[in-house]
């Protein structure tokens, strides 16, 4: 499953193939698109399950046959894709006049931009726009308006073993030096990997932005302006440098070398000390029986001011006219019960206030109440710009750069920034 790797999964990702399909929307009467008479609104969803006993088409199946058992003359056809195929599939429909109703994905910003989505006032009801958790509803918005409306979220928390940090009589950071010093225990008593450092080109941006955070900085600034090379940012990697990759503390493959998947499975194999991680890892060292604990992220001089958060998003085409009865949909989809079966069902964090309130109630005190408890004051990608993904690559190619034993944090951070701002000026 995936959050945001775009839950980054694969929700990540909160995880979660077909042919490109045909025209969304149809009518079953032979008036236009938005006419009055039955309507199929079409949807193409991310799968967060990992088999087909546990596949998001059997989550869509149920919230559609109650939402037409409500509303008739409505009809909802929903196609559940890999993570692997669907935000290509939706592009491919888009390019071909042929966009869905409704599209369930990673990224929402490029449509946004060229048009072709409604915004979320145009459908949601008042309450349920209201419902999403500000930081969200935020991350959602091109111009100080909402398009993305977030389906899925995860935030990050630092795992640690507990039976390495028993062994060597550690207790859990709570700032960068503290991390340091326990690494160091862990390297003396032959740890292969004190702390996992995933800069590889799987989720670069994600351990990115996890440390620019709790070094005071961000991509962005307080107005939303790219920041990548600012001061707090540029300390933050020559403290990796020289203070964790220089001193051999983050295991013998390169940073810009290791991917989150990696880095995961050796976790689950016990070989890791320390890392950042989403809920998914839960379950991955569960099943290795590797006994683990987690805490929130270290910042330079204690607790993080905030951690990373992570969204999936849904979206509304324009093209097939059907706003009112999407809105409908929307409204019906985002209800209590529905965002909390989904977010049960796949160990993801609830994207509204209602759903997010009661499953603290329910699961505040399990681990996955300390994901929900971070989920408030995260920041997230700047998804907003649509000049991100060509960031987030460049975060991938060159990051881990920054960290070589003779890297320059402050050139490469500069010239990511330059590449950010000459896009962003560009559009």
């Amino acid at each position: 499953m995936r959050v945001g790797t775009a839950v980054q999964r694969r929700v990540t990702g909160l995880t979660a193939a077909v042919a490109v399909l045909g025209i969304a929307g149809t009518l079953a009467g032979c008036g236009g698109p938005g006419d009055s008479g039955d309507v199929t609104l079409k949807l193409v969803a991310a799968d967060y399950g990992d088999s087909a006993a546990n596949s998001s088409q059997k989550y869509w199946d149920k919230v559609v046959k109650g939402f037409e058992a409500e509303n008739p003359g409505i009809k909802v056809d929903v196609t559940v894709s890999s993570w692997n195929d669907v935000d290509r599939e939706v592009k491919e429909m888009v390019k071909k006049g042929e966009a869905p109703d409704l599209a369930q994905i990673g990224a929402y910003a490029d449509y946004a931009a060229q048009g072709k989505l409604y915004e979320a006032d145009e459908l949601l009801s008042i309450a349920t726009q209201a419902d999403f958790l500000a930081p969200l509803a935020q991350a959602g918005e091109v111009k100080r308006i909402q398009y993305g409306m977030p389906f899925a979220a995860s935030t990050r928390l630092l795992f640690y073993n507990t039976k390495l940090f028993k062994d060597a009589n550690l207790t859990p950071p709570q700032s960068w030096s503290e991390l340091q010093a326990d690494a160091k225990a862990l390297k003396a008593r032959g740890v292969k990997i004190p702390y996992a450092l995933p800069l590889g080109s799987e989720e670069a941006p994600a351990e990115t932005l996890m440390w620019m955070l709790s070094g005071g900085g961000g991509y962005t600034d307080n107005v939303g302006s790219y920041a990548i090379d600012s001061k707090q940012n540029a300390k933050t990697f020559a403290w990796l440098r020289d203070e964790l990759v220089g001193k051999g503390l983050t295991g013998p493959t390169a940073p810009g070398e290791m991917n989150r998947a990696d880095a995961f499975a050796a976790f689950a194999r016990g070989d890791v000390g320390m890392l950042n991680g989403h809920p998914t890892l839960m379950k991955m060292a569960a099943k290795k029986g590797v006994k683990f604990g987690m805490v929130p992220a270290p910042g330079v001089n204690g607790k993080a001011q905030a951690t990373m958060g992570v969204a999936d998003w849904m979206m509304a085409f324009k093209q097939n006219g059907h706003r009112k009865e999407t809105g409908k949909f929307l409204d019906y989809v985002y209800s209590k019960k529905n965002v909390l079966e989904f977010s049960n069902e796949y160990d993801i964090l609830p994207v509204t206030n209602s759903a997010s309130d009661a499953m603290a109630e329910d699961r505040g005190d399990t681990e996955l109440g300390k994901f929900l408890k971070e989920l408030p004051t995260s920041q997230l990608y700047p998804v907003g710009k649509t000049s991100w993904a060509q960031v987030s690559a460049d975060v991938k190619k060159d990051i881990g750069k920054s960290v070589e034993p003779n890297g320059n944090p402050q050139s490469v951070l500069t010239r990511i920034q330059n590449r950010a701002a000459s896009k962003e000026n560009a559009e």
